[in-house]
């Protein structure tokens, strides 16, 4: 997982608050769609024995790779932010290989920025985590092989939309999918994407 400066926001003195970066890949959107998930350890300090999907800390050296984004996602990520997009979007796909082994052409237009989340408070860690949704038709590597140089998650698997309740799920991941199954069999950008801040007494969610 990443590593990034740690900042504090306005509001919250318990934990930092890290950048971070998550990506929801689907696989047949529009006919029988798939999400791409693993389970987190039973040790992890963070959403132990959870499902999620891959993602995590944003890393200093994210900003140094290119990534195809359309302007309006550029602009959304870029609001109420202090990283260029492109750090932002190239820590999903470098997080998306190490924990699947997973690569996302990042030279294709098929990412998108589609919900942001700031963890509530009194958790032991907390981020500030920006979902990226793609097709995984726009994968170059084999998507029923997963290869991860990380052991960060285990149980890697294609969940039927249908079925992924089911798991043991953390609750904004729930929300999320929530979206999702709106959005679905689009897999483009939503023109205003949901911003859940948890970052003072009167969070509440905004639309970037």
């Amino acid at each position: 997982m990443g590593e990034a400066d740690a900042r504090v926001r306005s509001g919250v003195t318990d934990v930092p608050v890290r950048d971070a970066a998550t990506l929801i890949l689907v696989r047949d959107p529009a006919t029988a769609p798939r999400i791409l998930m693993g389970q987190r350890g039973k040790a992890a300090a963070f959403m132990a024995d959870k499902f999620v999907f891959p993602g995590g800390a944003v890393d200093a050296a994210d900003a140094v790779r290119e990534v195809a984004l359309c302007s309006h996602c550029r602009t959304k990520l870029e609001a109420k932010s202090d990283l260029p997009a492109g750090a932002i979007a190239a820590a999903a796909l470098r997080e998306l290989y190490e924990e699947t082994g997973q690569r996302l052409n990042d030279t294709a237009p098929g990412l998108h920025f589609f919900f942001r989340a700031v963890t509530p408070p009194g958790r032991p860690r907390r981020f500030d985590a920006r979902f990226f949704l793609a097709d995984a038709v726009h994968l170059s590597s084999d998507p029923d092989r997963f290869e991860p140089v990380e052991a960060e998650l285990s149980h890697l698997q294609w969940v039927p939309l249908g079925e992924v309740r089911q798991l043991d799920l953390p609750f904004i991941t729930r929300i999320v999918l929530a979206e999702l199954e709106q959005h679905l069999p689009r897999v483009d950008a939503p023109e205003r994407v949901p911003f859940v801040r948890n970052d003072d007494p009167m969070s509440d969610v905004v639309w970037l």
